[in-house]
């Protein structure tokens, strides 16, 4: 079945220019704008618990089963016992077959969440770029893998949008830009970070917004994906914008969708 979840993201858009000598500093009321994150995939129901461990030990992606898991042990813990199946699989001969082991099911899980609840641009510049950042995770598990895409367009006041970098570049004071990238940077302030895969995922970032201080943005563009079973993936999205002295004064407001879907 189809699953719809939505998640808002403020964000405060305030925009002070000064264009010459000659001009006068205008000063904005504050609003604020929200960024819409609509996520939609193929999920069924799963349970899930939190990861066993302590300080001396972590247990990932747990599984004990009654027969090499028991008598696993180091200095500082030991594991006497376990719960499961004694064999597991498919056993046969030309007159019989039997297969062991719990039934495990064959239905797809695909599940998404967004850690940040807010994120902020701050007042935009003629001098400095403007930047935040927001994570999101996603866990995939039998399935063949999975997209996702980013819609909508960038910082908007009125008719006017920030003009998107439709070829990765790096930051530029005092030219219009928007873009964002999925990388750890270190211009032109240090923010974002490279995807975590943990110890089971497969994720990868897509090619144009997987290079550190490069930015870029198409209404549509897929932004990651897993070809196959990938466990849990962390990604974090960098966003990128300059304004120009030409730049119109006033409110600028972003809405933006992040489309997760299962591939087959």
């Amino acid at each position: 079945m189809y699953v719809l979840y939505l998640v808002q993201q403020k964000l405060a858009k305030k925009l002070t220019l000064s264009n010459n000598s000659s001009m006068r500093l205008r000063k904005l009321w504050p609003e604020f704008g929200v960024i819409s994150i609509c996520l939609m995939f193929l999920a069924m129901p799963y349970a899930s618990a939190e990861t066993s461990q302590s300080s001396n030990y972590k247990l990932n992606e747990t599984s004990i089963g009654t027969s090499d898991a028991v008598g696993v042990q180091s200095a500082t813990y030991g594991l006497t016992s376990g719960t499961g199946d004694l064999g597991v699989g498919n056993s046969a001969s030309p007159n019989y077959q039997i297969n062991a082991g719990s039934k495990t099911s064959e239905d797809p899980v695909l599940s998404f969440s967004v850690d940040a609840v807010g994120a902020d641009f701050g007042t935009f510049s003629t001098t400095q770029a403007s930047t935040t950042t927001i994570n999101f995770t996603v866990k995939d598990y039998t399935t063949f893998g999975y997209i996702v895409q980013i819609f909508g367009d960038g910082p908007t006041n009125g008719t006017h949008t920030l003009a998107h970098l439709t070829a990765p570049d790096v930051s530029q004071v005092g030219v219009e830009q928007y873009g964002i990238n999925l990388v750890a940077n270190t211009s032109p302030v240090s923010l974002g970070a490279n995807l975590d895969n943990g110890d089971f995922g497969n994720g990868s970032v897509a090619s144009g917004y997987d290079v550190a201080n490069h930015y870029q943005y198409f209404d549509g563009d897929v932004i990651a994906s897993a070809p196959g079973d990938s466990g849990e993936t962390t990604y974090t999205v960098s966003f990128l914008a300059n304004v120009s002295p030409l730049t119109p004064g006033g409110v600028y407001n972003i809405s933006q969708t992040l489309l997760v879907t299962a591939t087959y």
